[in-house]
């Protein structure tokens, strides 16, 4: 099978599967192909996507390869899908904020950089399959942890947590992708977050960030996040 052959398999690959395809992936499906050569050719598919003018690309995100519309095409899009808006309060965005440069945390650690109960906000972000249970903290009563989840980096255009970029990027970076931030869109209160501030809306779809956006009486833990190191430190074993 010739180079072109190759990619148009590819390109037929990424566009009819509903998740990121790895590049370990496709060299095993594709006959003649290696993970490195993959991702050659994913890179000559955008290049001509671009001199086209195409209205997609190929993002890699969550380790693996995806078809997406480009930002621009969001407002066009949310109005042909009339998805039902998902509704995240500020609070669950300063959760997810919190726990995606902090993980993994229990939650009485994020209650303790809050400085309320989270214990709703926690179940709604777990309920949007955005955080995960990933084990429990070696210390006594074994509290369970959470981390960010595979969908967080899908729907935040990541390819690993690692990627993350300077907490206070997120908001324009939350712009970008079309997200509709606290203060621009729908007021309607999320029942994850009790009611503590108002809700940001976004389709469901185009959610593909976290806001920066947080309370005054967390904003100094915030900022001492920004010192720290942004690479998260190994999710511990559940048992």
């Amino acid at each position: 099978m010739d180079t072109n052959e190759q990619r148009r398999v590819i390109e037929a690959l990424i566009m009819a599967s509903p998740e990121p395809v790895s590049a370990d992936r496709l060299a095993k499906i594709v006959p003649q192909l290696t993970a490195a050569s993959a991702k050659d050719l994913v890179n000559e598919l955008n290049t001509e996507y671009q001199e086209s003018g195409r209205a997609f690309e190929v993002w890699e995100v969550a380790g693996g390869f995806q078809l997406r519309t480009l930002a621009e095409f969001s407002g066009y899009l949310q109005q042909l899908r009339k998805e039902r808006p998902l509704r995240l309060s500020q609070a669950a965005l300063e959760a997810l904020s919190i726990i995606a440069y902090k993980q993994p945390l229990t939650r009485a650690e994020l209650d303790e950089v809050r400085g309320v109960d989270t214990g709703a906000v926690v179940r709604g972000l777990l309920d949007r399959r955005l955080l995960r249970i990933a084990g429990h903290r070696d210390v006594p009563g074994r509290p369970l942890i959470y981390a960010t989840s595979r969908r967080f980096l899908e729907v935040f255009g990541l390819e690993s947590i690692k990627d993350l970029p300077a907490l206070r990027e997120l908001e324009e970076l939350a712009r970008e992708q079309g997200i509709v931030l606290p203060g621009e869109g729908g007021t309607e209160v999320d029942q994850s977050g009790a009611g503590e501030e108002a809700s940001v809306e976004v389709a469901e779809s185009e959610f593909s960030s976290v806001a920066n956006v947080v309370a005054e009486n967390t904003e100094q833990a915030i900022e001492s996040l920004e010192s720290e190191t942004l690479a998260p430190s190994e999710p511990e074993t559940p048992s």
